[in-house]
């Protein structure tokens, strides 16, 4: 074992292995903010497309529609609360995918970070002629960084954002729909 860990390897080898795992990580970087640009899209579509169109027929129908009363109000908001759960659920997956990709990504920017540096000491020392031709095999190994626990605290803010934008929509429209039934 202890033989294995004090191996011998060319510094090209290390300075290939380097490169490689800096293209893969960079790669999966811009992989993975593709794919959270595309889940904001979605979410958005979710808002414009569907959820303030429906909002606004409901309201529209509620507003000309002579035979509503107070005592029919339970209809209508029966209607958004419906709407709004199944808006919610949608949102609530939608985040979930967008902070899962934006963690990875964050991984994969700090797996770079390191192998970006490793690569750049590597390169001083071959340009200093340090070590003569040989590395340890340490000297390439870089493993799968993680963000600190603190990092959670930003999708905690972005959820209680998000909701609390909704939860303020529902209650808005739930009284609109009371003052326009029965005032």
């Amino acid at each position: 074992m202890a033989d294995y860990e004090h191996q011998i390897i060319p510094k090209e080898t290390a300075l290939q292995a380097l490169n490689t795992i800096i293209q893969l990580h960079f790669e999966k970087t811009l992989e993975k903010k593709r794919a959270v640009d595309l889940q904001k899209k979605e979410l958005w579509k979710l808002f414009s497309v569907l959820f303030f169109p429906f909002s606004g027929s409901c309201f529209a129908a509620q507003v000309q529609s002579p035979r509503l009363q107070c005592r029919h109000c339970w209809i209508p908001i029966g209607l958004l609360s419906l709407a709004h759960i199944i808006f919610y659920v949608s949102v609530a997956q939608t985040l979930r995918c967008i902070n899962g990709f934006k963690y990875q990504r964050r991984c994969h920017k700090l797996t770079l970070g390191l192998a970006t540096e490793r690569l750049r000491q590597m390169k001083m020392r071959v340009s200093r002629n340090i070590d003569g031709d040989e590395s340890g095999a340490e000297e390439f190994e870089i493993h799968y960084q993680e963000p600190p626990e603190s990092y959670f605290g930003k999708f905690k803010r972005n959820w209680a954002l998000h909701f609390g934008f909704l939860i303020l929509i529902y209650g808005f429209m739930v009284s609109s729909s009371v003052v326009l039934l029965c005032f």
